[in-house]
């Protein structure tokens, strides 16, 4: 039977952010969490992209804030700015629904702001801090905020903190705390490289895993064969057809993330551009406009897979494929969020076919389209064993491109011919092997 929030023992005040926030009943991670936190247990909490994991820890902790106690209370760490600066803004949102802004105060700590600003506001005492693990170490360094006080410790997106080598950061972070803090972890996976991390701070966590497949019951996956012809044209084809409400458009680096926002701003569309290429000052404007829903389009590369929840995605477009089954779940986790529905739009290539394969088998169903008079219609499913022909046909001509001709035919030339056209080609495909 479904628990509602009612019945996870939230407080009133918290009850009333959650009505607010118009929360009808808890996600799985939420109904395990939450009792859990509020009984002051350190956690490990598993489950995937856009489960709700955020407010799993958020209300509880808030549930649990001292009103009258001095010092800060709570530490939540993030791994990039832009997924820093979302929390806090949450954060502030229902600190404003319970009417709490005198009491309930925050600081957020990242790169890109003023420091010396910083300083000056840490001069009082927050209960709650928000930020990346450089950025607090280095205010608890220079000895304008003291986090001795801090009763609950949170790792958001432990994996990808782990990748971008800030768990060291974090390890510092806890050198300077209580030894019994709650630690919350929490993270769409849990590598075998964080175990060392989770024994050194974690006594017999509660660990909380909810497997629901690798992606969303409620997307559609679609695969379009990218062939030849303008993308541009294609997009603004495929916009026709789907009119989203905010469509995140994936590519897989920076130079081809602001091409691609260039050519489609000319071809008309509402486009803004985020990736880690940007100055501080353009990334926290474009992270503002983006949760201001200023944007129909969103051009990007896995910064914001991981970095930023864009409420109201419905649409997620892989312009290009990513080259691992984690960052498609990662991008493609930006829509059918909380329950609702997305679309997963994809461009392919006989380069993605191992990629495509690999998610099959891990119970992914794509639908194979493509565009025609203004409406998705079905396409033919890649032909593997075409595919294959026309790369072993490739590499037989490149082969015999390389077999040296000889200077004087004497018999048997044509088998010595082929015999070395054989050799160069079953190198050539090892190389490719290799490559791949």
């Amino acid at each position: 039977m479904e628990k509602k929030f009612q019945a996870l023992g939230l407080s009133e005040e918290i009850q009333q952010i959650v009505d607010e926030l118009y929360f009808k009943k808890p996600t799985q991670i939420q109904e395990e969490a939450i009792p859990a936190i509020l009984h002051g247990k350190s956690i490990i909490g598993q489950s995937q992209t856009g489960s709700g994991k955020t407010h799993a820890f958020l209300l509880p902790l808030l549930n649990r804030l001292e009103d009258d106690a001095e010092g800060v209370q709570i530490v939540i760490t993030a791994p990039t700015r832009e997924l820093a600066m979302q929390l806090h803004e949450e954060i502030k949102t229902m600190t404003t629904i319970a009417n709490k802004e005198n009491v309930w105060t925050s600081r957020l700590l990242i790169g890109g702001l003023d420091r010396q600003r910083m300083m000056k506001q840490l001069e009082r005492t927050p209960k709650i801090i928000v930020g990346t693990p450089g950025r607090i170490l280095d205010m608890v360094n220079e000895g304008v905020l003291s986090i001795y006080s801090a009763t609950s410790f949170v790792v958001d997106e432990a994996d990808l903190m782990l990748d971008l080598r800030f768990i060291e950061t974090i390890d510092e972070l806890l050198v300077t705390c209580k030894r019994d803090i709650q630690m919350l972890i929490f993270s769409a996976t849990i590598p075998t490289q964080l175990q060392h991390f989770i024994r050194k701070y974690l006594d017999k966590p509660t660990y909380i895993k909810i497997e629901n497949g690798i992606a969303p019951q409620s997307m559609t996956h679609r695969l379009i064969d990218r062939k030849h012809g303008d993308i541009v044209q294609k997009i603004v084809g495929i916009s026709n057809v789907i009119q989203p409400f905010v469509a995140i458009l994936f590519t897989n680096s920076k130079e081809s993330a602001d091409e691609l926002a260039g050519n489609l701003h000319r071809a008309g569309l509402n486009v803004g551009v985020l990736h880690g290429g940007l100055t501080s000052r353009e990334r926290t404007k474009t992270v503002k406009a983006i949760l201001d829903l200023k944007y129909e389009y969103i051009v990007a590369t896995d910064l914001a897979s991981r970095g930023i929840d864009i409420k109201g995605a419905s649409h997620v477009i892989n312009v290009e494929l990513p080259k691992e089954t984690e960052f498609y779940i990662h991008r493609v986790g930006r829509t059918a969020r909380a329950g609702l529905d997305g679309t997963a739009i994809s461009f392919y290539t006989e380069d993605d076919i191992p990629l495509v394969e690999q998610l099959e088998k891990q119970g992914l169903s794509f639908v194979y389209s493509d565009v025609k008079n203004g409406e998705f219609v079905e396409a033919k499913r890649y032909n593997v064993r075409a595919l294959r022909k026309n790369v072993s046909t490739e590499v037989d001509k490149e082969a015999w491109k390389q077999v040296r001709k000889p200077k004087k035919v004497k018999p048997g030339y044509k088998k010595k011919m082929k015999q070395e056209q054989e050799k160069i080609k079953k190198r050539l495909q090892r190389q490719k092997r290799r490559r791949k």
